[in-house]
């Protein structure tokens, strides 16, 4: 790359100063007259790619158009500011420049990269694609908004606007699934997931499928019942199984989680029988459990209770 400092009586460090009033079009032409505005100052807020070309020059004539056609393709993640070499000498002088086509992107009001000579698309892009982020599409945006909701109701509200953009895809619907189960829809739920293509299925999709599996079929028992047994004898093991399949059907995987472990911890029987029946009922548990920092904490002390 070359070396960017201040020659001569031009910098190329953009001083404070507003930000534009309106970005430009995706291309424009640019002259020392107006350079820190539209190339220093505006990649402060997107980035600017600067192709310095000349009249004369007939590999810049190739490489315009191509330049052209990606700013184009990028759709906004960039602009491109064309200068003309001959018309500004004080700039050239700044950027050391000694061959042109010279095409520099500027980040955050500095340089950051540069390529010399008419180079084909394919390593344009991968040039570009070094230092721009890819934008989220409409639907992936309002999926992001969805998972930020206050509530199950809002999400799915969302996350159904997300599908008129992008209908079919096995992620949003998997999202709609998880936000109808969680509001007791189950009808709904089991149609959302058999409209999934069986060849997009996948870990997610089948979690989903056991969970509503669960949420069918309420287990026998009485919750506080159950907890006095417990209470009453704290070795009262088949309570606390009965106790946790409750609570899971509740959704209340930790609670859950944390019957089990105390089975782990103190059945101290020859064989262990109800240790390892609960182990095995915990692991199916992690599989479904939507609640990533509940599995870590479970999976955690189950690693502690068996060594």
């Amino acid at each position: 790359m070359a070396d960017f400092r201040q020659q001569g009586s031009y910098s190329l460090s953009a001083a404070p100063a507003p930000s534009p009033a309106a970005a430009p079009e995706l291309v424009f032409d640019v002259t020392e007259a107006d350079f820190q505005r539209q190339v220093l100052e505006l990649s402060m807020k997107v980035p600017v790619l600067l192709d310095c070309w000349a009249p004369w020059c007939g590999p810049c004539r190739s490489l315009g158009p191509i330049l052209e056609k990606l700013t184009q393709a990028y759709g906004g993640q960039f602009v491109l500011a064309k200068l003309n070499t001959d018309e500004a000498p004080q700039i050239s002088a700044a950027l050391r420049m000694r061959s042109i086509p010279l095409v520099v992107l500027f980040v955050g009001g500095r340089p950051v990269d540069q390529f010399v000579g008419a180079l084909p698309e394919g390593q344009i892009r991968e040039f570009l694609d070094k230092h721009l982020q890819p934008q989220p599409s409409q639907a992936e945006q309002l999926r992001a908004e969805a998972a930020a909701a206050p509530d199950d109701e809002t999400a799915l509200a969302i996350l159904q606007e997300a599908l008129q953009f992008e209908p079919g895809q096995p992620e949003l619907l998997l999202d709609v699934a998880e936000r109808l189960l969680a509001l007791g829809e189950l009808d709904e739920t089991r149609a959302v997931l058999e409209s999934i293509a069986a060849e997009a299925r996948n870990e997610r999709h089948a979690a989903l499928l056991k969970r509503l599996a669960l949420a069918a079929h309420r287990p026998p028992g009485d919750a506080a019942a159950l907890a006095a047994r417990i209470a009453a004898n704290p070795r009262d093991f088949e309570a606390r199984f009965q106790l946790g399949a409750l609570l899971v059907w509740s959704g209340d995987y930790n609670a859950a989680f944390d019957q089990l472990l105390e089975v782990v911890m103190r059945d101290k029987a020859e064989g262990q029988p109800d240790r390892e029946r609960a182990r095995k009922q915990l692991v199916e548990w992690f599989e479904v459990c939507p609640d990533a920092a509940a599995v870590s904490r479970g999976r955690r002390y189950l690693g502690m209770y068996l060594n």
